[in-house]
């Protein structure tokens, strides 16, 4: 009975010492996944949003869709102006003299590729759509269309995934406490997101922290 009575402690003081240690180092655990994980997330939403805004420049508006996105940076292009001030001396009915006008001209200088632009030789942007880290192959979820700031009609989007799906194999406790992140050093809330279908924004809810890290 002694020598199984020891045994049981020691089973019982391996089970409370894996307990212990896996308080400690399962949020260690879960931090460093989290990173790694939302810094790829986010960089492909600087991504959608970099394209979001090469499309208004030339469309007055957001895409709606991806596929639409997609093919403006495959064929758009950007038109490359320079802007120039100019001066002369031009006759005044109301004056009876000549008088000096200054002017601002702009010219147009020539067209670039949005791809080569955006992206370089790199051909990411056609899977910019797709969450990275997924289980299952999920993609963004992504809308535009215009709201009503003070009488003006203005131009928005939204990106966003939900947190779970990029944590999809985390303990459940701690995905749930990161949902309800409040932290000015953390991305807040249940979705990761860039843009905004409710104020004139593109920013993310990401903390400066994730714009510090250059791309891998």
């Amino acid at each position: 009975m002694k020598i199984v009575l020891q045994i049981v402690l020691w089973i019982a003081c391996l089970g409370f010492g894996y307990l212990i240690y896996q308080s400690v180092n399962a949020p260690l655990e879960f931090a460093n996944v989290k990173e790694e994980r939302f810094q790829k997330v986010i960089n492909s939403l600087k991504d959608i949003r970099n394209s979001q805004e090469a499309y208004k420049a030339s469309n007055k508006r957001y895409a709606k869709d991806f596929k639409t996105l997609i093919n403006f940076v495959e064929n758009g292009n950007f038109t490359l102006t320079q802007q120039r001030d100019t001066s002369y001396l031009e006759f005044n009915k109301d004056f009876g003299i000549d008088m000096l006008t200054e002017k601002k001209i702009i010219d147009t200088l020539g067209l670039v590729s949005v791809k080569d632009s955006l992206f370089k030789k790199d051909n990411r942007y056609k899977t910019m759509m797709n969450v990275p880290t997924a289980a299952s192959g999920e993609k963004f979820t992504m809308t535009a269309g215009t709201i009503d700031k003070s009488g003006f009609k203005a131009s928005v989007f939204e990106a966003k995934v939900p947190k779970d799906v990029v944590l999809y194999d985390q303990p459940k406790d701690l995905i749930a406490r990161e949902k309800t992140q409040v932290n000015v050093e953390e991305v807040n809330g249940p979705d990761i997101r860039v843009g905004s279908m409710e104020e004139v924004s593109t920013n993310g809810n990401w903390p400066p922290i994730y714009d510090k890290k250059a791309r891998n």
